[in-house]
């Protein structure tokens, strides 16, 4: 079985966050969600 993992990595390069609970169905979504939690601005 197979898990996916999505990194999170700020513009000095350290990792910010790890989401080890990936859905394909509404990970999209779920990456905005959590940029805009970390305080990634938006382009």
């Amino acid at each position: 079985m197979s898990n996916r993992w999505t990194y999170y990595v700020g513009k000095n390069g350290k990792i910010l966050f790890i989401d080890k609970d990936v859905k394909s169905a509404n990970h999209g979504k779920a990456i905005v969600e959590k940029l805009q939690e970390l305080g990634v601005e938006k382009k």
